[in-house]
Order: structure tokens, then sequence, then C-alpha cells
């Protein structure tokens, strides 16, 4: 029988407001568009772009177009809405919720 693999929750979610650490695109900021959990990658806006050869259909006049890839999860880190630097992210209970938490300013992240 396969042993299921552990799998830890992430840190930012979809529509988060992230900046690279690290790569190429180190600097860059974006938002969130896509996340995959099981491969820990995120897809970022604007972010590690690659050229794509596209078919043409009836709605697409198809030819080479720009798509985000995904990049590691490790290499953004969220921005916080209250002062615009990245913030680590913590996690606490409030009013018997799990909410994520700016480690550099305190406030709550909405999500």
């Amino acid at each position: 029988m396969a042993r299921k693999r552990f799998q830890p929750k992430l840190k930012v979610k979809k529509g988060d407001q992230v900046i690279m650490i690290a790569g190429d695109n180190k600097g860059k900021k974006g938002e969130i568009l896509e996340v995959f959990p099981s491969k820990n990658r995120v897809v970022v806006e604007g972010v590690n772009l690659v050229k794509k050869h596209q078919k043409p259909t009836n709605d697409n006049p198809g030819g080479i177009i720009e798509v985000a890839a995904p990049v590691h999860v490790s290499n953004v880190k969220l921005i916080d809405p209250k002062t615009g630097d990245p913030t680590r992210v913590g996690r606490r209970i409030e009013d018997g919720k799990i909410v994520r938490y700016s480690k550099s300013s305190g406030e709550t992240i909405k999500s």
C-alpha cells in the first residue's frame, strides 16, 4: 500500500501580492494567479514569463504568446498590506478561526 506524502500548508494564497526574493525575477512584484500545493509552486502575474506556441482557433489567432510559468513558493515573499514591505507569515486563532498575520507589523492579513 502506497504511503500518503505529508503536504505542508502554504503561507500564500491566490490573490496575494508578493515580491520575488530570488532568481532572475528578483525584486519584481505581482499577484498570485494560481497555487499548486502538491508541487509547492505558484504562478505570479508578470513573473517568469515563457514563450508558448499556440495553435490558431476560431477564438484565438494563435502565434507565439507569453505566459507566466510556475515558480517555487520559497522564492516569493508576501507583501504586508499595511506597510508595503515584504514580511513573513504566521498563523494564530482569532474568534475560533485560524487567521494569517504579518510577522513584521502583527496585522491580520485579509484573505
